[in-house]
């Protein structure tokens, strides 16, 4: 069994439709492989996959690249992802199957408080990001290299709690298929929507905001 380092946390319709797009999502990875499968979710709100078959490692190995892999045990210095469950003056706080902490002066994105840096870089609650266990845990270079990025391009609207079809499909209603260049998938929950060039992330976020009862944040390059 492999546990997706990625979070179903909302109910009802919308878990079963995140539920049904994730089975999709399993499907496309693995589904070539000699595998069969079952998608399920824990009591704390990570997809667990159940694979059986001859393929079975091949298939466990390509979900948790994908996804990342919650493990119930961590080797200091190795690299793992958690979801980004909370904040404070003192880091942030990753749910990795346990509380993993990362201190501020850990998060390696550039000055200011933990708040603030969360709202530079878009980093919406829930949202899957690498560190590096430890004592202290930090984030990992990869995942500094790839924030940095993001303030480095065209600008993007990140959004949780809505499946990437459900991004897209709001973007559309909004009027603005036209100013954006794709809606790329974060989490299961977690997207962000790439801005065209020219097009005003904080705008775009207004426009679309009353369409989507999520959070949305905004990263201005």
């Amino acid at each position: 069994m492999v546990v997706l380092a990625t979070k179903c946390y909302v109910e009802g319709d919308a878990r079963e439709r995140a539920l049904t797009g994730l089975e999709s999502l399993v499907d496309n990875a693995i589904g070539d492989l000699e595998v069969t499968y079952e998608v399920g979710v824990r009591h704390d709100d990570f997809p667990s996959v159940t694979v059986e078959g001859e393929d079975g490692v091949a298939a466990r190995n390509v979900l948790g690249e994908e996804w990342g892999a919650i493990t119930p045990e961590f080797e200091r210095g190795e690299t793992y992802t958690g979801t980004l469950e909370s904040w404070d003056e003192s880091g942030f706080v990753l749910d990795a199957g346990e509380e993993i902490r990362v201190p501020a002066d850990e998060i390696g994105l550039g000055p200011g408080s933990p708040e603030q840096v969360r709202t530079r870089y878009g980093l919406v609650q829930h949202l899957p990001l690498q560190f590096v266990y430890g004592e202290p845990s930090r984030l990992a270079d990869d995942e500094r290299d790839r924030l940095y990025d993001w303030t480095r391009g065209t600008g993007r609207v990140n959004v949780n709690s809505a499946t990437r079809g459900e991004a897209r499909a709001t973007v559309n209603r909004a009027g603005h298929a036209n100013d954006i260049v794709t809606v790329e998938r974060l989490g299961l929950l977690e997207q962000s929507v790439i801005c065209r060039e020219g097009t005003d992330p904080p705008g775009l976020l207004a426009s679309i905001g009353g369409y989507l009862p999520a959070e949305l944040l905004c990263v201005v390059p």
